[in-house]
């Protein structure tokens, strides 16, 4: 009997150690990952930096688009995209991660997403700061969150909602959030958002809502889908959970030499070296080290400089590869002495992922 994925108590599938369900194969083919040989450039080309899409993409029309202030503010108003692209603009470049990224490292796994390491990437992003807009609006005394509203609608879990996720004052206050309308130059695409999204520095992508179409001012604390029943760290179903917030300390290897089709393990010939890649952690800390496992050791790399506060470091260093097979890794320490572990921490949903990039890589005799 055919599950209804419609009904209020539905569950997730069930998973299989080691094997991939049509469904999840379904969600890979709709969602991408970067292309990790991209890490060479500071910018991710817009074709491929990641997509994370809980629903259909909202065709709307930037020429008809408003965004609302509604709620518990005492100025309410509202935006069409001429006025806000009328607004005092900023860009600059912005590391986003899936909160989801590196899932199918962690054992036992759930039923969601089966990113790997690819679902990061950095873009110049355009907009205006959103505080001043909330400001304008006048919060009431009492507001405890801003909830900000997507128009993408559908089910999980039983559940049909439009995507939504919300910010205290204090946050907001905290976090240089944007409200966006470009990304690399051009107006953003249907996929990543448009006419107009946020941008959360610092915090993984689910908080970066887009098709934004409303912001509400609430007096109690936002209670939607996505804000309370996922994306939370928890060890059990019982779990009530912690909120997911800021990104983990991570970094990553730009693959060497040429891949195999199937298995992507790495070959190239013996000889000298250069391995790079790119290191990021949240809330604009900034990358204090990374190593890298050469031949068995751990041997510190050469950081190459990063475009902003929020924005992930080049790294590289030089390795001899003799030949033989060899597994290679890279790990990052932030300026606030967090360290990637060995091992994927676990979570229920598979949140978070911050083990090291591991490579295998075949030598060859020169």
């Amino acid at each position: 009997m055919t599950t209804n994925p419609f009904a209020p108590d539905a569950k997730r599938p069930p998973v299989t150690e080691g094997v991939f369900s049509r469904e999840e194969v379904a969600l890979a083919n709709r969602n991408s990952g970067a292309l990790l040989e991209t890490l060479d450039l500071d910018i991710t080309p817009t074709g491929t930096h990641y997509l994370l899409n809980h629903f259909d993409v909202p065709m709307l029309s930037g020429a008809d688009h408003v965004l609302r202030f509604e709620g518990a503010f005492d100025a309410p108003y509202s935006l069409t995209m001429d006025e806000i692209r009328a607004l005092p603009e900023v860009t600059r470049p912005v590391t986003l991660e899936c909160a989801g990224n590196g899932r199918i490292g962690v054992s036992p796994r759930c039923f969601s997403m089966p990113w790997a390491y690819e679902a990061v990437g950095t873009s110049e992003w355009t907009g205006t700061p959103l505080a001043p807009l909330l400001e304008r609006a006048k919060p009431q005394a009492g507001v405890q969150d801003f909830a900000f509203l997507g128009a993408d609608y559908g089910f999980d879990k039983g559940q049909p909602h439009y995507f939504g996720r919300s910010l205290t004052p204090r946050q907001v206050a905290d976090l240089d959030v944007m409200l966006v309308w470009g990304m690399n130059g051009q107006p953003l695409l249907p996929q990543h958002g448009a006419p107009l999204r946020i941008i959360v520095p610092g915090w993984y992508g689910m908080a970066s809502v887009k098709w934004l179409t409303t912001v509400e001012a609430l007096t109690e604390r936002y209670q939607g889908f996505q804000q309370v029943q996922t994306y939370r760290f928890r060890t059990d179903e019982n779990d009530p959970g912690t909120p997911i917030t800021t990104i983990r300390v991570k970094s990553l290897m730009m693959p060497p030499g040429v891949p195999d089709w199937v298995t992507r393990q790495r070959w190239m010939q013996a000889g000298r070296k250069t391995l790079r890649g790119r290191a990021w952690s949240g809330g604009g800390v900034p990358i204090k080290r990374v190593e890298v496992l050469l031949n068995g050791e751990w041997q510190e790399a050469e950081l190459t400089g990063r475009a902003d506060t929020y924005a992930w470091t080049g790294w590289q260093v030089d390795w001899d590869a003799t030949p033989g097979v060899h597994e290679l890794a890279c790990r990052a320490t932030d300026a606030e002495g967090n360290t990637q572990p060995l091992d994927a921490p676990f979570d229920m949903a598979g949140f978070a992922n911050n083990a090291v990039h591991r490579v295998t890589v075949h030598v060859a005799e020169a």
